[in-house]
């Protein structure tokens, strides 16, 4: 386990570096800058790519983003004066992580119910109405889920608000928009193992020795159909936390993800670079939390 770790921590800083790199060379290679507006003279504009090291070569501009990169520092960014990148993202980032936390639950939970009960109803109405809403969640993106549903029912029958998350009733349309295309791709997952486990030996030796079918089903055969769920964990971490980008923006949600858009239309290169490094980590952690738990649900797994 030690030298995986070791091996796996060497591989997510070399991804790290790719990414830091990669995203602060195309970031400069956009024409223009944070600073270049109608309303500042050039003179103006001058002193404030000097003050902000603008001025020097791009690959000095690197190797100096680096050198603070590794200490830590994300920098200061350019359009919220007073505010460095890791203040932003530490009073930004919990409000995205409440929303995440709660969409990956959600999807988690009802995507599992609604394979098995798809499974179990296999070619009944049950199983037809759940691949139906299966194909349409993986078909239709987020953006567009969430914007019918405000639709629906916060314009047209105002039973349920869509503005921040200051309730929990506030969390229910984003939830449901964010966690709507995984449900639907853990139900298929899930109804296509289970209707393997269903037929295996195991499980019909545990109906004739008389256990009820629930215990049969979720006792028995979901043990051994949920690793390929674990194994969407990690893929389902980066879908949230992309998808929660517009969908904050959608509901108004004052979290990274909203704040992170904003960054690129104000071209604040710090901002910019700050928030894709951090969700870059996030998810290369979410897959290493993934595969230790692939040893815990199954031993006879082994990390290597």
């Amino acid at each position: 386990m030690t030298k995986f770790l070791i091996k796996r921590i060497l591989s997510a800083l070399l991804t790290l570096f790719i990414v830091a790199t990669v995203t602060f060379f195309l970031m400069n290679m956009i024409p223009g800058g944070p600073f270049q507006n109608e309303k500042i003279t050039e003179k103006m504009l001058k002193i404030i790519n000097e003050k902000y090291g603008l001025n020097k070569p791009l690959f000095q501009q690197y190797l100096s983003y680096m050198g603070r990169l590794a200490r830590g520092d994300l920098g200061i960014s350019y359009k919220r004066q007073g505010f460095t990148v890791n203040e932003i993202i530490a009073m930004k980032f919990p409000v995205s992580a409440k929303l995440g936390a709660v969409t990956m639950l959600w999807g988690l939970f009802s995507g599992i119910l609604l394979g098995v009960a798809a499974a179990v109803n296999h070619n009944k109405f049950i199983d037809r109405v759940a691949m139906f809403l299966c194909t349409l969640g993986i078909a239709v993106p987020s953006f567009v889920v969430g914007t019918s549903l405000i639709y629906l029912f916060a314009i047209n029958l105002g039973i349920l608000p869509y503005s921040s998350l200051s309730t929990p009733l506030h969390y229910i349309l984003p939830v449901i928009a964010l966690s709507f295309q995984p449900m639907s791709y853990i139900a298929r997952l899930m109804r296509s193992n289970m209707l393997d486990a269903i037929d295996q030996d195991y499980i019909k030796t545990a109906r004739a020795k008389g256990l009820s079918r629930f215990k049969t089903i979720f006792k028995h055969a979901l043990r051994n159909t949920i690793i390929p769920i674990i194994t969407y964990l990690g893929p389902m971490t980066a879908a949230v936390l992309t998808g929660g980008f517009v969908t904050e923006r959608i509901f108004d949600i004052k979290g990274l993800g909203s704040y992170f858009v904003e960054s690129i239309g104000n071209r604040d290169y710090p901002m910019i670079m700050g928030t894709t490094i951090f969700f870059a980590a996030l998810i290369i952690v979410a897959n290493l939390i993934v595969d230790i738990l692939y040893h815990i649900i199954d031993p006879r797994i082994k990390v290597e």
